[in-house]
């Protein structure tokens, strides 16, 4: 493991990036000295810069000159000329999972998030259950989360908090006292072979855990309960069932498609919770963040309060405007079939008249491997509207479209309305001119969709 106290200026590969930028924060305020390259400037290069973080603009050897620790994030190949250099010089390089474990050893209550689907809420919502219950936590968040002003919060305690990303098997660098598992899907298939790969990865998560720690784990996932059996480190289950250690009954929606709920634990009602985001699976992020922090021995009050005034990270079920003809638009971060699944169901508890979902698929090698999955993942939507796939880190060497998912839709599902348009231009257009009063408008998906939520607003004033 590395000895952090061993550098004095760290040089970060990537760090305009939401995880690598969050581990530069953290340096800077320790004192150290701190570099970094990215391919394009944003508003996170400018806030660390502005911190006092010297930042380059593509990557370069000569970027890490004085550097006596590289870091590089999971998006970075190893023949990236930064890491050729400091290979050549002799400086250690180390990736940023393996930095965030080294500091994680550091904190007595460190609480690691890990599941495909849900890290970013459940730990958002942990954090700030915490943060509010003066525990002073370190925060490290994989959105832009508005009561801290971003990503990443350092804190005072022996509190830190981080989501586990198991990309990569990333995770397994960590050094967790809690863990919280909220799920196990098929998903990163350029990575992992298949789902038992993937189960197996998480098994070997759980088991980083100590004797004295604890896996606070959902109950339904047969994938999650498989990994239980066995563990040494004490094991807390949430979900809808009356088994669990902490389950919810009495689930209602308002008009708004918001859910309350009553959390039952050991044989007691404890609370009702009236949240202000949407859909059955927040439910099962509350419960996870619930338990974690009534273990953490925050009090009931406080724990409800927080969870009844948390409004969501950035791009989850995001109200962007209301048109001039009344129709909604919001937009969604997700971009797996289940994700997909979980937000149209939450949309339908949200009045409306038709339901239109505006994706964009998010890699070549997710949409190829989930093709089937995706085609079905639309039921609920009255309209769907394909954009490009997004390449994020990707070229596609698979020769695969979005018009191959329309196609596929299109064969399932004859009556459904399903359109491609190349480019968001086109799609804004034919939303403005052919959606009605009352509807409902969804772009999704992780790439920059978002983007026509904000041209569909701007057309619409134009009018």
């Amino acid at each position: 493991m590395l000895n952090l106290k061993n550098f004095k200026h760290v040089h970060c590969i990537g760090i305009g990036g939401i995880g690598l930028s969050a581990i530069a924060e953290i340096f800077l305020s320790r004192g150290y000295s701190v570099s970094g390259s990215d391919m394009k400037e944003s508003e996170i290069t400018e806030k660390l810069a502005a911190q006092g973080a010297s930042v380059y603009l593509g990557h370069d050897g000569n970027n890490i000159k004085g550097a006596d620790l590289v870091v590089f994030s999971a998006a970075v190949s190893q023949d990236n000329p930064e890491i050729t250099e400091a290979e050549a010089l002799g400086i250690p390089t180390a990736s940023r999972a393996a930095v965030l474990g080294s500091l994680m050893k550091e904190y007595e209550n460190s609480i690691a998030v890990a599941g495909t689907h849900g890290k970013t809420t459940t730990t958002s919502m942990i954090s700030l259950i915490l943060e509010k219950a003066q525990k002073d936590p370190t925060i490290l968040v994989g959105g832009n989360l508005q009561e801290i002003s971003g990503n990443v919060k350092v804190g005072g305690s022996e509190y830190f908090i981080t989501e586990a990303c198991e990309y990569m098997d990333s995770f397994l660098s960590l050094h967790p006292k809690i863990e919280i598992i909220l799920n196990i899907d098929s998903d990163h298939l350029d990575y992992f072979k298949d789902i038992e790969h993937i189960a197996n990865s998480f098994e070997q998560f759980a088991g980083l855990v100590p004797k004295d720690g604890t896996v606070i784990a959902y109950d339904a996932n047969p994938f999650v309960n498989s990994i239980l059996k066995g563990l040494n480190s004490n094991v807390v289950t949430f979900g809808f069932n009356e088994h669990c250690d902490y389950f919810a009954s009495e689930i209602e929606f308002n008009s708004f498609g918001m859910p309350s709920f009553q959390i039952h634990h050991s044989g007691k009602i404890l609370c009702t919770i009236q949240l202000s985001i949407p859909g059955e699976h927040n439910i099962a992020n509350a419960l996870a963040a619930f338990a974690c922090c009534h273990g953490l021995g925050v009090q009931i009050e406080s724990i409800v309060s927080t969870l009844e005034g948390y409004t969501g990270t950035q791009r989850r079920f995001d109200v962007i405007g209301i048109t001039k003809n009344n129709i909604k638009i919001v937009d969604d971060y997700a971009h797996h079939p289940t994700e997909i699944k979980a937000t149209l169901k939450a949309a339908q508890n949200v009045p409306h008249n038709d339901l239109w979902c505006l994706f964009q698929p998010h890699t070549y090698t997710r949409t190829l491997a989930l093709f089937d999955e995706f085609a079905e993942s639309f039921d609920a939507a009255d309209k769907i509207i394909m954009a490009e796939i997004y390449a994020a880190r990707e070229k596609n060497i698979y020769k695969i479209s979005s018009k191959e998912l329309v196609n596929e839709i299109k064969r399932v599902q004859p009556e459904k309305d399903v359109y491609y348009f190349a480019n968001f231009e086109e799609i804004a257009s034919f939303v403005i001119n052919n959606a009605q009063s009352g509807d409902l408008v969804i772009t999704m998906g992780a790439g920059d969709i978002y983007k026509v939520a904000e041209i569909i607003l701007e057309k619409d004033r134009l009018l």
